[in-house]
């Protein structure tokens, strides 16, 4: 026969709004690094990501590259009739510099830079939308585009050169075409890469084609176009040193190609220094739009 004290230890228990409130903060507390038990007691776990940020650390391959190039040529390792001295290289650029032949080149250089890759990503983004979004877009575009892609830029120079002549339009259009394909595969590449469930929510809201756009599609090709941006950025000053060296009477390209008459490979490498330079500058800034704009992923590279 059950007892009053057997039917109350029968009922299950039911935890207070005390214990309710304690467990759940100590749910939500983040948690710290995570332990194995192990045979001699608790262990922490490996991390298998590549770690914290190293301070300056995409300016250390440079350094030692900058560094070994003064060391060769300090000790006499390297020849300055094949590859001049820092030091020669710096009385050059202070010289080009004072000669104003510097500042001309790089202004004209980067007018033509400019106008190319701007151009390129207006077409470029507005291709790659009407080819992810419509149907009878990406049968018309996609496929030109593809065969654009199998042929290197540098190769249409020649056609180019019987279309547009040898002036600025052909510099400026051997740039676009550079530009264009990288930011088209990369952003088509996103929107066709959006999540469906987000399009079903949108007719589900009965959204209007141009809220579907500006809401939904361009923000989830915004990592593809920023992808593609870089690419086209490095395609850029690539196509861009080429054009220059074809007839051209101004620029960074003409100035590294009649030094080159010259011997003068002290010039040849302020040159490429100035490419340099802006290269890893454009780089740095669409690094950093990138990481600003898509703060809110979490990904293995932070």
């Amino acid at each position: 026969m059950a007892t009053i004290w057997d039917a109350d230890e029968a009922k299950p228990s039911r935890p207070s709004a005390g214990r309710i409130a304690h467990s759940s903060s100590r749910a939500a507390k983040p948690a710290g690094p995570a332990t194995i038990a192990g045979p001699t007691g608790p262990r922490v776990r490996r991390r298998l990501g590549p770690g914290p940020a190293i301070p300056f650390g995409l300016q250390i391959g440079p350094a030692l590259l900058v560094s070994a190039w003064v060391a060769g040529s300090a000790l006499g390792w390297i020849d300055p009739r094949i590859l001049s001295a820092p030091w020669t290289v710096a009385e050059a650029f202070v010289r080009l510099i004072e000669q104003g032949r510097l500042q001309d080149n790089f202004v004209t250089s980067a007018t033509r830079a400019m106008l190319g890759l701007g151009i390129g990503l207006l077409v470029g983004t507005v291709l790659a939308v009407i080819a992810g979004l419509s149907r009878i877009g990406e049968a018309l575009i996609d496929g030109p585009v593809q065969i654009k892609r199998a042929i290197p830029t540098l190769a249409l120079i020649p056609l180019l050169i019987l279309w547009f002549g040898i002036g600025e339009s052909m510099k400026v259009t051997t740039i676009v075409l550079a530009v264009t394909v990288p930011t088209y595969i990369h952003t088509h590449n996103a929107l066709r890469s959006i999540d469906s469930r987000y399009v079903e929510l949108a007719e589900t809201l009965r959204m209007s084609q141009k809220d579907f756009i500006l809401q939904v599609v361009l923000p989830g090709a915004l990592p593809g176009f920023l992808l593609g941006l870089r690419f086209a950025v490095t395609l850029c000053w690539v196509s861009l040193v080429v054009v220059e060296q074809i007839n051209a009477t101004s620029g960074l390209g003409y100035m590294i190609d009649l030094a080159r008459n010259y011997g003068q490979t002290d010039v040849i490498l302020v040159g490429l220094v100035v490419y340099v330079l802006l290269g890893l500058v454009s780089d740095g800034l669409v690094r950093l739009i990138e990481r600003r704009a898509l703060s809110w992923r979490r990904t293995l590279a932070n």
